[in-house]
């Protein structure tokens, strides 16, 4: 059952919310993470490859972590259609990066939809797997099944890296979480728990802008499934295509849909720009009165004289 309240946000009644992840238990109940966004492409959707270098993607994900993100994902291969990249080519990416993070008080996540890859990743030390085909090859999820990591499981519609032209959606929430249902009973078939999966209703992968906004609009219906949410809204096209932004203005934009996202129900958000996403993630917490000021000092004195 979703409970709102007089505030106007969506408590989900997430089945198991307390979960151990990275050797840590996680309360989605009181809990916003952030996870950071680090890719080793050369044609990434943001940074344009800002972080292709080994170098590169392991400093990003350092001051990631010092910025806050409690988790970090990273990828060797967009989303977006084009040319196969080859499994190997993609473990000499990720894996890496994985084996560098280790010790770093974050969860690593890895963006793959192949099942070679995700299992070369958690032997690293990775501690979930991100695949945004939505467990489009079952194999991922018994990968998955064989340890102890979570996996997070994304609605999307095309073949991995195919084009699929003009999506169309006859009720696009209600679509999405139909999927979503399906894919995490195939998982659960397939060996993983029900208290190792995430969900996220993948903005912008195969939908359009009046699909992305319908789905923030209602993100809260996505609610009763009853497994803790991930909102990945950061940057993406329904925020350029609605205020008329490019990538790079798109910051006050991603960060709106975040804090709609979370008040909504969303307990992972997906970002980019990792301290302006952690300022306003621990926001929210404090508004919801899970997370205490870090000082108190504004009136807090006695008299005019008095130096707080």
């Amino acid at each position: 059952m979703i409970e709102g309240s007089p505030l106007g946000w969506v408590e989900p009644a997430i089945t198991r919310p307390v979960r151990r992840i990275a050797g840590r238990e996680v309360d989605f109940r009181r809990t916003i993470a952030v996870m950071a966004v680090v890719n080793r492409t050369p044609d990434s959707f943001y940074d344009r490859g800002a972080t292709f270098g080994l170098e590169q993607a392991v400093g990003a994900a350092r001051r990631a972590v010092e910025q806050g993100a409690a988790w970090v994902d990273i990828g060797g291969a967009r989303f977006g259609p084009g040319p196969a990249i080859p499994v190997a080519e993609e473990i000499d990416r990720v894996v890496p990066v994985v084996e560098a993070l280790q010790g770093v008080d974050a969860a690593i996540s890895v963006d793959t939809f192949h099942a070679e890859v995700a299992a070369a990743a958690i032997a690293a030390g990775a501690h979930v797997v991100n695949d945004t085909t939505g467990v489009h090859d079952p194999a991922i999820a018994e990968v998955v099944a064989s340890s102890e990591a979570t996996l997070v499981i994304t609605h999307s519609r095309a073949e991995p890296r195919q084009w699929f032209p003009r999506p169309e959606y006859d009720d696009v929430v209600g679509e999405v979480a139909a999927f979503l249902e399906e894919r995490v009973a195939l998982a659960v078939r397939h060996g993983v728990p029900e208290d190792r999966i995430v969900l996220d209703p993948g903005h912008d992968l195969n939908k359009n802008t009046r699909h992305s906004l319908e789905l923030t609009r209602r993100f809260g219906e996505l609610a009763r499934l009853g497994f803790p949410l991930l909102a990945a809204v950061s940057n993406k096209d329904f925020i350029g295509e609605t205020l008329d932004r490019p990538r790079d203005g798109r910051l006050a934009g991603s960060l709106a849909a975040a804090v709609f996202c979370a008040m909504q129900g969303a307990r992972v958000l997906r970002m980019h720009n990792v301290p302006e996403s952690v300022d306003a993630a621990r926001t929210v917490e404090a508004i919801l009165g899970w997370r205490e000021p870090v000082y108190l000092k504004h009136n807090m004195v006695d008299g005019p004289n008095e130096e707080p």
